[in-house]
C-alpha cells in the first residue's frame, strides 16, 4: 500500500489467550503488535518498516520472540544470587475467622467508556474478618487476561464471546487469589477480588484501543463506588456484613498481569476525582504497562517473576523506572522486586489449573534455568510460589495500610541487594521517598558534578535497538531481544518513547568517575546508606567497581561493589531470547560503616574500575534511608490529550495537550503517534513541554500525503501521552483523524 505495508497472517487455529499481545515477525524479526481478529485466527499489522516489502516468512511472535526460532538454550552460567533471610512470616494466618460476602449483579451490569459497546459484569468475591471491630482497611484484587468462558468438565475455552454462549461458564479467574485473600482477611482486612472477564474478551479489539487499561481502571473505581454504598447501607443486594465496616480512606490495590496496568490506571483516575478514595498502596504483580504512566505519592512495589513465560519482557518494570523522578516531592516508596524462579501463572491457582506452567508452555520446558524438566533448574514449585505471593501480598498491605514497618526489609532492605522469603530469592531495586533521599547523581544525563578520568567512557543511553532516536541518546544495547532488558523494552502504545536513561560505563585498563555532592549538602550522617543501582551491561560479563567517599579534609574510605552485593554478577542464563536478564539491583553501603571519614562533611564519591576491562549500567547514585512514606492520592496536575482532525494535504495535524491546573515547574511528557491503515502518519514520539504557569501546548504531528485514494475517506491515528515529569497522565489517549483529500 502507498506509504506503508499491511501484513495479514491467517492461522490454522486460534491464538492462546495470553496477557502478552501477539506480534508479527518478518524473517525472524518482530515488527510490532498486530491486530487480532475476534476469532483469534487472523493477525494484521500496518507498518512503514521496509523489511515488510518482500518478506520470505511471516510468523507470530510474542514479546519480540518467535516461538521455536531460537537456538537451543544455553547452559545456565550462574546460580541464583544469595539473599538475606526474612525471619518474620507475613503469610501466617491472623487471629480473625473469615467469612464471605460475595456479590454478583450479572454479566451485563456495567457499561465502561474504556470498552465501547460491550457490557461488563459486576461480580466479586469478598473475604471479611469475623469479630474485627470498627471500619477495616480494604484491599481490591484485579486479575488479568484469561479466557472469559470455559467448560470445566471438557476443559474447553472461549474468549470470543461475552456473555458466555453454548453452555459455557464464566472463567472464575477472580477466585484464583483465594489464599492471599483469606490470609489478609484473617489479619483484619476486607478483601474484594473483582471479575474482569468481559474486558479480557474484548481488550484486543477496537472496543478498547489501549488493551483494556482504562476499562480495568474504571472497573476498579466502579467497585469502590459500590463498596462505598454498601458501607453506607444504601446498596441493595450487598451483604449486611459490609455495612459500616469499610474504611475507604485506607485502600490498597493489587493487579495481576493486565490487571496490574488496570490498578495503576485506577490510582490515577482516583486522584482526578474531587473527593478521591484513600488509595495508599498499589502492588502490580507480573504486570503489563502499555502507556508508560507514572505514579507519585502512593507506595508501589512491582513484583516481577524471573521465569515469566507469558509477559517475558517484564514491561511492568517501567512503572518503577518512570516514577522515580516524576516529582521532586514524591512522598512514597518505589520498589521493584525480581522473584527468582517464579513464573506468571502460579500466582493464580485457577490459571495454574487451567493452563499449567507458562514458561514450559510458551518458552522451553528444557531450559536449564527456568524449564521444569531440566536438571538443576531454579524454579519454584506451585506451592512455593503461592507462599511467596501470599507473603508479599500480605506484607505489602500490612506495611502500607496497616503501618507495620517490620515488613519494610522485604521491599527495601538496609543492606544487600536480595532477600530470601521462604524458598524464593527476591532481588531489589528501590527508591526512597524524596524526604529520605539526597540525590547525588541520578545518572540520567550529563551533569556538571559528574566527571570521568582515565581510560573509561561514560556514555548516557536510553532504550535498545535504536527505538528512541529522537531522544538524542544512543541505545543502551543494540540487541532486539527485548525480553532480556526489562528497563528498556519498548511497549505497545509508546514504542518510541525513550526508556530509562542511565549511564553506560565501559573501560579498558582502568579509570574513574567522580561525583561531587550538592553544594552545602555535605552532611550525610542522617542517611542509612550510600546507594547505587548497577548491573553488567549487555555483554553480560562479571566485573567489579570500587566505591570511595571523600570528606572535606581529604580523608577517604573505600569498598567494592562485590563486598556489598552481587549486583555486578550476571543473572542465570538460558533461552538466549529471554535470559539472562539485564536488571539493575540496588547496592547499599551503610553510612554507619564509614568510620574512617567525617560523614557530616562528605564532598565526593569516586567510582573506580576494579577489573582490567568491563562494562556496566549505573543509575540513581544517592544517600538514602529506607522508608515507606506517607501514601495519599497525588495532587500533581493531570495531563490530557484531545482528539483532532486534519486534511491529508495539510502537512501537519495539531494536537492539544493540556494540564488540569498550572504547575509551578515545567511539565514534560512524551507524545507517541501510532501508524494506522492509512499510514499518513508514521509511528514516532516527541517530548512535549508545558512551561511553568501555563496549562496548554499545541503539538504538531507530520502528515504524509500519499497521493492515492485511501480505502476510507477518514483514517484515525492514535496519539498517546506517556512518561511525564512534574505531572501525571489523565486522559492519555486520543485520535487524530486524517481526511483523504483524494477520496
Amino acid at each position: 500500500m502507498d506509504g506503508g505495508y499491511r501484513i495479514t497472517l491467517t492461522l490454522d487455529e486460534r491464538l492462546p489467550t495470553r496477557d502478552a499481545s501477539p506480534e508479527l515477525a518478518v524473517d525472524g524479526r518482530s515488527l510490532g503488535e498486530a491486530q487480532e481478529s475476534r476469532d483469534g485466527r487472523t493477525l494484521t499489522l500496518v507498518t512503514t518498516d521496509p523489511a515488510a516489502a518482500h518478506p520470505s516468512s511471516v510468523r507470530v511472535a510474542w514479546q519480540g520472540v518467535v516461538p521455536g526460532a531460537s537456538p537451543r538454550s544455553a547452559a545456565a552460567t550462574t546460580g541464583v544470587p544469595a539473599g538475606t533471610p526474612i525471619t518474620f512470616a507475613p503469610e501466617a494466618a491472623g487471629r480473625y475467622g473469615v467469612t464471605r460476602a460475595d456479590y454478583d449483579f450479572g454479566d451485563t451490569a456495567l457499561q465502561l467508556s474504556g470498552l465501547t459497546g460491550v457490557p461488563v459484569e459486576e461480580r466479586a468475591a469478598v473475604w471479611v474478618p469475623v469479630g474485627a471491630s470498627g471500619k477495616r482497611p480494604v484491599v481490591v484484587f484485579l486479575h488479568g487476561r484469561a479466557d472469559a468462558c470455559y467448560d470445566p468438565d471438557a476443559g474447553t475455552f472461549d474468549n470470543e464471546h461475552w456473555p458466555c454462549v453454548n453452555g459455557l461458564e464464566p472463567m472464575p479467574s477472580y477466585v484464583g487469589y483465594s489464599r492471599p485473600a483469606e490470609t489478609l482477611a484473617s489479619q483484619g482486612y476486607v478483601v474484594v477480588s473483582v471479575s474482569a472477564n468481559a474486558i479480557g474478551a474484548f481488550d484486543q479489539s477496537t472496543a478498547s484501543p489501549d488493551r483494556g487499561g482504562l476499562a480495568r481502571g474504571q472497573l476498579v473505581m466502579a467497585h469502590l463506588d459500590l463498596l462505598a454504598k454498601a458501607d453506607a447501607g444504601t446498596a441493595p443486594g450487598m451483604s449486611s456484613l459490609l455495612k459500616g465496616k469499610l474504611d475507604l480512606g485506607n485502600v490498597g490495590l493489587m493487579g495481576h498481569s493486565r490487571g496490574g496496568d488496570g490498578v495503576v490506571r485506577a490510582v490515577l483516575l482516583n486522584a482526578a476525582r474531587p473527593t478521591p478514595y484513600g488509595i495508599r498502596g498499589v502492588l502490580p504483580l507480573a504486570p503489563i504497562d502499555r502507556t508508560r504512566p507514572a505514579l507519585t505519592d502512593v507506595p508501589m512495589a512491582v513484583l516481577l517473576p524471573y521465569c515469566d513465560g507469558d509477559v517475558s519482557n517484564q514491561e511492568g518494570q517501567h512503572f518503577f523506572e518512570d516514577s522515580r523522578y516524576t516529582s521532586r516531592t514524591d512522598s512514597a516508596l518505589k520498589s521493584s522486586l525480581l522473584v527468582m524462579g517464579a513464573n506468571h501463572n502460579y500466582f493464580n491457582s485457577v490459571w495454574t489449573e487451567a493452563y499449567g506452567d507458562d514458561w514450559d508452555l510458551y518458552v522451553d520446558p528444557a531450559d536449564p534455568t527456568c524449564g521444569t524438566t531440566a536438571a538443576g533448574n531454579t524454579r519454584l514449585t506451585f506451592e512455593e510460589q503461592q507462599k511467596t505471593g501470599i507473603a508479599y501480598t500480605a506484607g505489602f498491605f500490612r506495611m502500607t495500610l496497616g503501618k507495620e514497618s517490620a515488613f519494610l526489609p522485604m521491599f527495601q532492605a538496609s543492606a544487600g541487594s536480595a532477600v530470601r522469603v521462604g524458598a524464593a530469592t527476591v532481588l531489589q531495586a528501590t527508591q526512597s521517598p524524596a524526604a529520605q533521599r539526597l540525590d547525588v547523581a541520578p545518572l540520567q544525563a550529563a551533569a556538571a558534578n559528574v566527571t570521568f578520568a582515565g581510560k573509561v567512557l561514560g556514555q548516557y543511553c536510553a532504550s535498545i535497538a535504536g527505538r528512541s532516536p529522537q531522544s538524542g541518546l544512543p541505545s543502551c544495547s543494540d540487541s532486539t531481544a527485548t525480553s532480556r532488558f526489562p528497563s528498556f523494552t519498548p511497549v505497545t502504545h509508546t514504542a518510541n518513547v525513550p526508556a530509562t536513561p542511565m549511564l553506560h560505563m565501559t573501560w579498558a585498563n582502568g579509570g574513574q568517575m567522580t561525583a561531587a555532592l550538592p553544594s552545602g549538602r555535605y552532611d550525610v550522617s542522617r542517611y542509612g546508606a550510600l546507594t547505587l543501582r548497577a548491573a553488567p551491561d549487555g555483554a553480560n560479563n562479571a566485573t567489579d567497581l570500587r566505591l570511595t567517599v571523600v570528606d572535606g579534609a581529604g580523608r577517604t574510605q573505600s569498598t567494592t561493589v562485590s563486598a556489598l552485593s552481587d549486583a555486578l554478577s550476571p543473572l542465570p542464563a538460558g533461552n538466549p531470547d529471554v535470559l539472562p536478564k539485564t536488571w539493575l539491583r540496588t547496592v547499599r553501603w551503610p553510612v554507619a560503616q564509614m568510620t574512617a571519614v567525617d560523614t557530616t562533611d562528605i564532598r565526593q564519591i569516586l567510582i573506580t574500575t576494579a577489573t582490567a576491562t568491563g562494562g556496566v549500567l549505573l543509575s540513581d547514585l544517592a544517600f538514602t534511608t529506607p522508608s515507606v512514606g506517607t501514601g495519599a492520592p497525588t495532587k500533581l496536575p493531570q495531563l490530557s490529550v484531545a482528539d483532532t482532525t486534519a486534511n491529508e494535504n495539510a502537512g501537519t495535524a495539531t494536537v492539544a495537550v493540556t494540564l488540569s491546573k498550572a504547575s509551578s515547574l515545567p511539565v514534560t511528557v512524551h507524545l507517541q503517534a501510532m501508524a494506522s491503515t492509512g499510514t499518513q502518519i508514521a509511528a514516532g514520539a516527541k517530548q512535549v513541554t508545558i512551561p511553568a504557569g501555563q496549562t496548554t501546548t499545541m503539538v504538531t504531528v507530520p502528515i504524509q500525503d500519499n497521493s492515492t485514494v485511501d480505502a476510507t475517506a477518514d483514517t484515525r491515528y492514535e496519539v498517546v501521552l506517556g512518561y511525564p515529569t512534574n505531572a501525571v497522565t489523565g486522559k492519555n489517549t486520543a485520535y487524530a483523524t486524517i481526511h483523504d483529500d483524494e477520496a
